[in-house]
């Protein structure tokens, strides 16, 4: 009877550290190749973004993936094949390209090839101003914080797409450029114009540093109250 208590008991034991090592290799595998999890630390990505958010980053769009040891820095290498293409506007969590042990996340706005440049708060691709519509206000806790504006890009087919920025003051951002994006790198912005350190400021990401897209918000909290934002939960990031 002692012996099949035993037996039962090195069974249970067994079955829990396969159970274990099964989730680890199954989380591995997904966080690898597929969906990350992040958090928003900062406010550089107001008003798309706020801190406290939590987010989903596609990874297999992109199909850019470092193999190591799952949860730790330990890269084995890294392997990119893209299935589709980066484009503008475009959320995107890339390595910092002066510390690539950290992890940043802004928008796409020039590709390899465009001409940057940023005057005035006003930012000109290939020598056109990117249209920008004044919509509002962007507030904390009722308080007006600053004007949100609808900028709006042009995509690789041609198509436009409008996301939005916010500006602290008008005229007061960091004026970059004109400079031509290399091949093999992209131009980002935070969408935060006045309180943000991007391309402007660093340089041009690398296309192996891209790590995915920002896809939706699968939780939200307000940290100074505390309390969940419930009306941000499942949210689309575009």
């Amino acid at each position: 009877m002692e012996e099949n208590k035993d037996i039962n008991k090195e069974k249970s034991t067994r079955k829990f550290i396969e159970t274990i090592v099964f989730i680890v290799v199954v989380v591995s595998i997904i966080r690898v190749f597929f969906v990350q999890a992040f958090n928003i630390p900062s406010g550089s990505m107001k008003p798309t973004l706020l801190v406290g958010d939590f987010i989903l980053v596609d990874k297999l769009v992109y199909g850019s993936w470092d193999i190591g040891i799952p949860f730790t820095n330990i890269t084995f290498f890294h392997y990119n094949n893209r299935l589709a293409k980066i484009d503008r506007g475009d959320v995107i969590v890339f390595k910092y390209p002066e510390n690539p042990k950290i992890d940043f996340i802004k928008r796409v706005i020039a590709l390899p090839g465009d001409v940057i440049e940023v005057k005035n708060d006003i930012v000109y691709i290939n020598g056109n101003p990117l249209p920008k519509k004044k919509d509002g206000y962007y507030k904390e806790h009722d308080l007006k914080i600053a004007p949100i504006y609808y900028e709006t890009t042009v995509r690789r087919d041609g198509k436009k797409y409008t996301y939005k920025t916010m500006e602290l003051e008008y005229g007061i951002g960091r004026d970059y450029g004109p400079v031509t994006v290399p091949e093999g790198h992209y131009f980002v912005m935070g969408d935060n114009r006045d309180n943000s350190r991007d391309s402007r400021w660093w340089g041009f990401v690398p296309d192996d540093y891209v790590i995915g897209q920002a896809f939706v918000i699968y939780f939200s909290i307000d940290w100074k109250t505390p309390m969940i934002r419930f009306n941000r939960l499942g949210k689309v990031i575009f």
